[in-house]
């Protein structure tokens, strides 16, 4: 299907890009990597008036270290972070950037984009939430930095103004002894994930947790933090008896709705399954391993 007409709009410039926003109310959508916006309007569930595109605004591109941050431009494909030296430090980035989708959606589709679009089954969300992350805007009033916990208010919704943007995102990078690791279940790999489990660890030592950080994808309006599953980790020695503890209180946590992807209750026991493995994964990289994770085809 066609999406319906449109009027479309080429920025040059950040300023101008929150000038056209402005100018143009609240029938306008920006246009990144469109991924997520171009088949909402193919199927005409999104019919803006006005795109105003991106892609021509230079310097949005990129992936820096900054002293104990990582920072990504907005317009930056997820190919480019998946391909990136500064990000494969953090392997939980790279286990995210690499199984986002297939390799056309990697190549088009944006780190800002998608946490604008706020979608419940977006891969990022649950990934940067356990590694601390910033989100930088802009709009008329000039720039403002939000915690991204704060940044993603529920299923498609963000704090962001009609008129305000995404510039940056600033993840914080984990301190020695860390691990972490990001596995997700799919039907296949152009579809989201049925349920999806980011899982970050700072370990004491070689077997006691400092800290933890789950975050459960697709099994909620928003990405969940199952706070009585980290807290089962939490100074305590990170064994097959406190994993099992752990993915049973994320399972409880856990708040899917039955679809196409699987029942609710489906999704629930994904959800413990995903979480072994993936705080299997996380303490082994804590360790020192090297360990290849990648997600569940069913």
């Amino acid at each position: 299907m066609y999406p319906r007409a449109f009027r479309y709009h080429r920025a040059a410039s950040l300023p101008e890009a929150v000038s056209m926003l402005t100018d143009l109310g609240e029938e306008a959508r920006l246009l990144a990597g469109g991924q997520s916006l171009i088949p909402l309007m193919k199927l005409r569930l999104a019919s803006p008036a006005h795109l105003v595109d991106l892609n021509f605004v230079p310097g949005l591109e990129y992936v820096r270290e900054l002293g104990n941050e990582l920072r990504v431009g907005a317009l930056t494909r997820h190919a480019q972070i998946e391909e990136s030296q500064e990000a494969s430090r953090i392997p939980i980035v790279h286990d995210c950037a690499a199984g986002i989708a297939d390799i056309q959606v990697r190549n088009r589709g944006t780190l800002g984009g998608s946490l604008a679009e706020a979608d419940p089954t977006g891969d990022w969300a649950p990934v940067l939430l356990v590694l601390g992350t910033e989100v930088v805007c802009q709009g008329t009033g000039g720039e403002r930095t939000v915690k991204l916990e704060d940044f993603l208010v529920d299923a498609f919704v963000t704090t962001l103004a009609p008129n305000e943007l995404v510039k940056e995102i600033r993840i914080a990078k984990p301190p020695k002894k860390s691990g972490g690791a990001y596995i997700a279940a799919k039907r296949s790999a152009p579809v989201y994930a049925s349920a999806g489990v980011a899982v970050q660890l700072t370990m004491e030592d070689s077997n006691v947790c400092r800290e933890a950080g789950i975050a459960l994808g697709a099994v909620g309006l928003t990405a969940i933090r199952p706070r009585e599953a980290e807290q089962v980790l939490r100074g305590k020695a990170v064994d097959a008896k406190s994993i099992e503890a752990a993915a049973e209180a994320a399972m409880h946590a856990a708040d899917p709705q039955s679809d196409m992807r699987g029942s609710a209750e489906y999704k629930r026991v994904l959800v413990r399954a995903l979480v072994k493995r993936a705080l299997d994964a996380a303490l082994r990289r804590s360790r020192g391993e090297r360990v290849e994770v990648s997600h569940l085809y069913a």
